[in-house]
């Protein structure tokens, strides 16, 4: 099941542009009646006039500032690497006050130079707030706290009920518990599990979170069977997968105890039934482990569509993947290409190997016991091998080997008091899609442990450029890191139609000193790719879309451009509420991008 928002890109809202004082003279701006099934959304262009002089009226070939649906053909853009840093001390506590040559950085071993520096803490993202339709006025305390709450990272917690046991259930349901005392107002958290059981989406609601914690129970599928032999994944694995002859002995002798009570004679028909055992097995549970896979993939596509920083937190006591391992790797390079770190904690806590259930008689062979032992200590030792490759390859942390559990989530699920964020522009980056190895270090020798990604895609070369940036686009749109390649600025305002219904305004001002144009047939050329995004309180997409202004200046026009800037107006009807607005804009000449955030509260 997918969780991704469909973003309007393909079904372009209508929006009527209007055109003032195009050059030589005032036009008057006149709104058509949009059609029945456009929604209600408007684009505003202004543009400076200068004293008025006889002209005849320009064709809409001619204009100098129009709109169109069609996007044009766009310039792939330099690709520039985002790396997001946490150094912790031997105590686990975050050293600030680190700068740029404190770090060095390779990718796939090749040395790379720092381009960008910044340090971030959880009040960097801040935003700029409208409360009413005067944003001269003053701003209530109580907005104020509510904007403050909008959110800013998104925390998925996802619990292996399909490996857990009924022990390790209450024990991290417990720990869970402590762990949403310490989230912060700007943060959502949404829980999860493996089987699909039960989910709670992203909110701050910390009640309703609490009670979904009571839905954690053990969902095995193997609970309540009993086989002849007895046989665990890891035992199967060995068999079949690795063909270890010694395991395929011990299990004929399991085989010839339970079913055939110890009678030797039939030790070819038990090696048969072992050997059948073991397919049934292994079937079993890689269904198991593929399905739960499955559904973290899930949790991971919903997830890399929030607007903001994105962290998976995997609590499980482990699963051994085997022939899976594929399928585990595309987990992995999901959580890579959509930025998100995943922390994984061990369920099992601080434990020792488990020695059996002395409730439960034991069927097989005392010949085997010894060896049924040593497999059984290998196998929880194994399980745990997967968390932290999980962990690794996402520049997260694995917790194990503790029972502070509730701690080991406010570490993993908590924003860390500062982060480094790193960038990078790739030198004659190959289109190919590969993976790239990404290290990050210090340039000088200290204890410091770095928690950083591991890798990044490179981009794949895409023979439609439009389409191309239609997802650099729409990849902007869902972070809240703000891009300044072009000076932008953005202002929210809001007018209420009733008490259910809202005009929200989002107003943009373009200093077109920084876009890159083009001179052809005497005019002065780009086109702006306009693009909105509206988030709810929680982060979920409300509505939002896309425009192209097209710019054909003749020179006088350019002038006052260069002077006074480019104002853009897009408006949207919405439901009273607290909202996050995220906006890109994009030039086509020089590909450069401006991302920006506000945010408004309309009152009830």
């Amino acid at each position: 099941m997918s969780y991704l928002p469909q973003f309007p890109f393909a079904r372009r809202w209508k929006c009527v542009l209007l055109v003032l004082a195009a050059a030589g003279t005032s036009a008057r701006a006149q709104t058509p009646t949009p059609p029945p099934d456009a929604p209600s959304a408007t684009v505003t262009v202004q543009v400076p006039a200068e004293p008025a002089k006889p002209q005849a009226p320009a064709s809409n070939e001619n204009a100098e500032v129009s709109s169109r649906d069609t996007a044009p053909t766009f310039k792939v853009r330099v690709n520039l690497v985002l790396v997001r840093v946490v150094v912790r001390d031997q105590q686990g506590h975050v050293v600030p006050n680190l700068k740029k040559e404190d770090f060095q950085l390779t990718d796939n071993r090749k040395p790379q130079t720092i381009s960008t520096f910044s340090v971030e803490t959880p009040e960097s993202h801040v935003v700029a707030t409208t409360v009413g339709t005067d944003p001269n006025a003053p701003v209530d305390p109580a907005v104020e706290k509510a904007v403050a709450a909008l959110p800013q990272r998104f925390v998925s917690v996802v619990f292996d009920d399909q490996h857990l046991n009924m022990q390790d259930a209450m024990f991290v349901r417990n720990a869970a518990g402590k762990f949403l005392d310490s989230v912060a107002a700007s943060d959502r958290v949404g829980i999860y599990s493996t089987s699909g059981q039960f989910t709670e989406e992203f909110t701050d609601d910390h009640e309703a979170l609490r009670k979904s914690l009571l839905k954690i129970i053990p969902h095995s599928p193997t609970v309540g069977i009993h086989d002849c032999p007895d046989m665990s994944y890891y035992e199967a694995d060995l068999i079949q997968n690795k063909n270890d002859p010694q395991a395929l002995t011990l299990a004929t002798e399991d085989t010839v105890q339970c079913a055939f009570g110890g009678d030797e004679t039939q030790a070819a028909v038990a090696r048969s039934m072992a050997q059948a055992e073991t397919s049934l097995v292994l079937g079993r549970e890689d269904s198991s482990t593929e399905y739960a896979l499955r559904h973290m993939e899930d949790v991971l596509r919903r997830l890399s569509s929030m607007p903001g920083q994105r962290i998976m937190v995997f609590v499980s006591p482990g699963f051994i993947t085997s022939t899976l391992q594929l399928e585990f790797n595309e987990v992995v390079d999901r959580a890579t290409k959509g930025n998100i770190v995943i922390n994984t904690i061990d369920a099992r806590g601080l434990y020792t190997p488990d020695m059996g259930d002395i409730s439960e008689p034991f069927t097989g062979s005392p010949k085997t016991a010894g060896f049924k032992l040593s497999f059984q200590i290998a196998a929880q030792l194994a399980q745990e091998d997967v968390l932290a490759q999980l962990a690794d390859g996402t520049g997260g942390t694995f917790f194990h080997n503790r029972n502070d559990v509730d701690q080991g989530l406010r570490e993993a699920g908590a924003a860390p008091a500062m982060t480094y964020l790193l960038g990078f522009s790739p030198q004659n980056l190959k289109l190919d899609g590969s993976l790239h190895t990404l290290k990050v270090s210090f340039a000088h020798k200290t204890n410091y442990k770095i928690q950083a990604r591991h890798g990044y895609f490179a981009p794949r070369h895409v023979t439609d450029p439009v389409q191309a940036a239609k997802e650099e686009i729409q990849e902007a749109l869902f972070s809240q890191d703000e891009i300044r390649d072009l000076p932008v600025d953005l202002h929210t305002q809001f007018f209420k139609t009733d008490n259910y219904q809202a005009k929200l305004a989002v107003l943009t001002h373009v200093d077109i000193k920084g876009v890159h144009f083009r001179k052809a047939d005497g005019r002065t050329r780009d086109d702006l790719t306009v693009a909105t995004a509206i988030f709810d309180e929680n982060g979920n997409y409300v509505t939002g879309g896309e425009k192209i202004v097209e710019m054909k200046l003749l020179d006088p026009t350019y002038d006052r451009l260069m002077r006074s800037g480019l104002n853009l107006k897009s408006s949207f009807d919405v439901k009273p509420g607290t909202y996050l607005v995220r906006q890109v804009v994009r030039d086509s000449e020089g590909s450069q991008l401006a991302a920006r955030n506000g945010a408004v509260v309309i009152p009830n």
